[in-house]
C-alpha cells in the first residue's frame, strides 16, 4: 500500500507539471503586448505633452542621442547650391514612464507605428529647403519601447538641403555640405541632443555620385543662442571632391583643340585670305559659344573662377591668331604697294607725284603718243 501511495503521488505531481508547461506554452505574447501597451499608454496614464525626466530621473534636460544612415546622395547642384540626400534618421532617449515587465526576458521590446502616442523631440533640419517621408508600401517609420523605458525612433526621409559653395577653384574645388539638426522649441534646459557613441554617421558602401566623390565626413555640435534662449544643435559636414575627368573631356580638351586649330592659319599662304579669315572667325565664335555654355551651368558669382581664367586665356590665343593675320595681311599689302611704286618710277627717277597737285604732263604725253602711232602706221 505504501508503494501504491508513492506511485499515485508521483503521477499527480507529474500531471501538475505537464499542465503548468502546457499553460506556459499557450501564452499569447501578442496579447501580452496589447495589455502592456494599454497599461503604459492607456487613457489617463501617459501624457505625451510632458517631456521625460533627465538622467536618473532628475529634473535635468532630457538627453536624446542621434545617429543617421546615409542611403544615397542623388544630386549636388552648383547653380542652386543645394544637394539631395536620402537617409535613415534615428533618435533614442529614455522615458521612465514607459517601463514594463518583460516576462522574464521573453518580451524584448514593443513596436509602435504612431509617433503621436509618445513624447517626441521637436527636432528640425535648419538648412532644409524641402523634404518628404516615404509611405510606400507602408509608412517607413517605427518606434520601439524597451523594458527599461528606452525609446528608439527610426524613420526614412528624403531631404533637399542648402549647400553654400565657394567656386573660386572650380572645377578643381572641394565643397563642404552640412546637415544641421536642432531643437525648435525646447531650450538646452529641457532638451539636449548628443551624437550616439561609437559610429553616429554611417554611409552606404556603394555610394555613387555623378561628378563628386565623398572624401570624408565630420560630426560636430552647433548650439545656437537667440533672444529666446540657447538651443541644442548637431551637424555633420560632408566633404565632396569634384571629379576632374568629366571636365577634362568636356571642357579642357575641346578648348585646347580649338586653340590648335586657330594656329593652323599660320601655315596657310598669306594670300589665302578667305580661308584664313573663315578659320579665324569660326574658331573665335566656337570658343565664345563654349565659354557661354560653361557659364550657363554655373551661378552668376561676383568673383573670378579658375575656369574663367582658362577660357579667357584660350579666347585670347584664338583672337591673337586672327589679329596676327590681319596685321600680316596689312603689312604685306603695304610692302607690295611700295614695291610697285618703285618699279613704275624706273631706275634713277623719282616716282610720279599723286594727288591734287600733280600736273597734266603725264596725261598729255600719253595723248600725243596715241595720235602718233596710227599716223606712222598709215605711212
Amino acid at each position: 500500500m505504501g508503494s501504491g501511495h508513492y506511485f499515485w503521488a508521483i503521477l499527480y505531481f507529474a500531471s501538475l507539471c505537464s499542465a503548468s508547461l502546457a499553460n506556459n506554452a499557450k501564452i499569447n505574447f501578442r496579447e501580452k503586448e496589447k495589455k502592456v501597451l494599454d497599461q503604459i499608454l492607456g487613457a489617463g496614464k501617459y501624457d505625451a505633452r510632458i517631456r521625460p525626466s533627465g538622467i536618473n530621473g532628475t529634473d535635468g534636460p532630457a538627453v536624446v542621442r542621434v545617429n543617421i544612415f546615409v542611403r544615397s546622395i542623388s544630386k549636388i547642384d552648383d547653380v542652386t547650391m543645394e544637394y539631395s540626400v536620402q537617409l535613415t534618421f534615428r533618435e533614442q532617449w529614455t522615458d521612465e514612464r514607459l517601463k514594463f515587465d518583460d516576462i522574464q526576458g521573453r518580451l524584448k521590446y514593443l513596436t509602435l507605428t504612431e509617433a503621436n502616442r509618445v513624447w517626441m523631440p521637436d527636432l528640425f533640419f535648419s538648412n532644409e529647403k524641402e523634404g518628404h517621408f516615404h509611405n510606400i508600401i507602408m509608412p517607413n517609420v517605427y518606434i520601439r519601447i524597451f523594458p527599461n523605458g528606452s525609446v528608439l525612433y527610426s524613420i526614412r526621409i528624403s531631404l533637399t538641403l542648402a549647400c553654400p559653395m565657394n567656386l573660386k577653384l572650380y572645377p578643381l574645388d572641394r565643397q563642404i555640405c552640412s546637415l544641421r539638426m536642432a531643437s525648435y522649441g525646447w531650450t538646452t534646459n529641457d532638451l539636449v541632443f548628443l551624437w550616439k557613441e561609437g559610429d553616429p554617421v554611417q554611409v552606404v558602401k556603394n555610394l555613387h555620385l555623378p561628378r563628386f566623390t565623398l572624401e570624408k565626413f565630420l560630426t560636430d555640435y552647433c548650439n545656437s543662442k537667440t533672444n529666446t534662449g540657447e538651443y541644442s544643435c548637431l551637424k555633420v559636414d560632408l566633404l565632396f571632391k569634384r571629379e576632374f575627368s568629366y571636365y577634362l573631356i568636356q571642357i579642357y580638351i575641346p578648348c585646347c583643340m580649338l586653340v590648335i586649330v586657330s594656329w593652323v592659319s599660320f601655315w596657310l599662304d598669306q594670300g589665302a585670305v578667305p580661308a584664313r579669315v573663315s578659320l579665324g572667325v569660326t574658331t573665335l565664335l566656337t570658343m565664345a559659344t563654349q565659354t557661354s555654355g560653361i557659364n550657363a551651368s554655373l551661378p552668376p558669382v561676383s568673383y573670378t573662377k579658375a575656369i574663367d581664367v582658362w577660357t579667357g586665356v584660350c579666347l585670347t590665343f584664338v583672337f591673337g591668331a586672327l589679329l596676327e593675320f590681319a596685321l600680316v595681311n596689312y603689312a604685306s599689302r603695304s610692302e607690295t604697294a611700295g614695291a610697285s611704286s618703285r618699279r613704275s618710277a624706273g631706275p634713277g627717277k623719282a616716282a610720279p607725284v599723286r594727288g591734287a597737285h600733280a600736273g597734266p604732263e603725264a596725261p598729255q604725253l600719253l595723248q600725243d603718243l596715241a595720235l602718233q602711232v596710227p599716223h606712222q602706221t598709215m605711212f
